[in-house]
């Protein structure tokens, strides 16, 4: 087992230690007990995580002194913007899966921001730009490889509730495909920090605090959709 697969093994492990992917939020989607407006208020929350995402990303790039290995999370970056082409931009494909739902996106930006999406967004921010290096680049990496696993279960809820056709579904369609990739690209920087000792240790806590903010966010937004508080 190469050191990436090894990365991954460390992240597989950290997602069903922390039983990330059994968290309240996807149970109730998958036994359809959230209701379509729930998961919509819910979904609107999370616009703000996704808007965000590449922001701290980007801050790594400065902090890397490789230029060679810049530029794997460069095209992570310059993906998440839709390729230089605004209409793909990731923010703009999950405000178009909003209004696919039937949300007015509009006035998005003047919704007001739940106090667990700005905590994730903060601890990100933080991680990338003053955690050690490792510590930041696997925080990011196993969120990215996480949402591939949570998109698909997403993805295939919204279809079996008949929130959406098959064929109308954007933005998860596409992460569950394509964010393992991402994820694995931002493990291959780390190869050589993972020989360590510290360098191994400091992955191991990027993975683990990405794989708990990323189950904290899920929690609470099962929590505020059923009972919005800040209506």
């Amino acid at each position: 087992m190469n050191n990436i697969q090894e990365i991954k093994a460390y992240a597989d492990k950290a997602i069903e230690k922390q039983q990330l992917l059994q968290a309240s939020y996807f149970e109730r989607l998958q036994d359809q007990s959230m209701t379509k407006e729930e998961f919509c208020i819910s979904q609107e929350q999370f616009y703000f995580a996704v808007s965000f995402f590449s922001r701290p990303m980007s801050c790594l790039l400065a902090r890397i002194p490789c230029p060679a290995k810049r530029l794997d999370i460069l095209h992570n970056v310059v993906e998440e913007h839709g390729d230089f082409q605004k209409s793909k931009f990731h923010a703009e494909t999950f405000k178009e899966f909003l209004s696919r739902l039937g949300k007015n996106t509009d006035d998005i930006n003047k919704v007001f921001l739940w106090p667990s999406v700005r905590s994730f967004n903060s601890t990100l921010t933080t991680a990338c730009t003053f955690d050690e290096l490792p510590t930041g680049i696997s925080c990011i990496g196993v969120i990215e490889y996480a949402f591939s696993f949570i998109s698909d279960i997403i993805a295939k809820s919204v279809i079996h509730n008949n929130w959406l056709a098959r064929e109308n579904m954007i933005h998860y369609d596409f992460h569950k495909e394509h964010d393992i990739r991402h994820a694995m690209e931002l493990f291959e920087v780390m190869q050589s920090e993972w020989e360590t000792e510290n360098g191994k240790y400091q992955i191991q806590q990027g993975i683990e605090m990405g794989v708990w903010i990323f189950k904290m966010l899920y929690e609470n937004l099962n929590e505020f959709s059923s009972q919005n508080p800040y209506q």
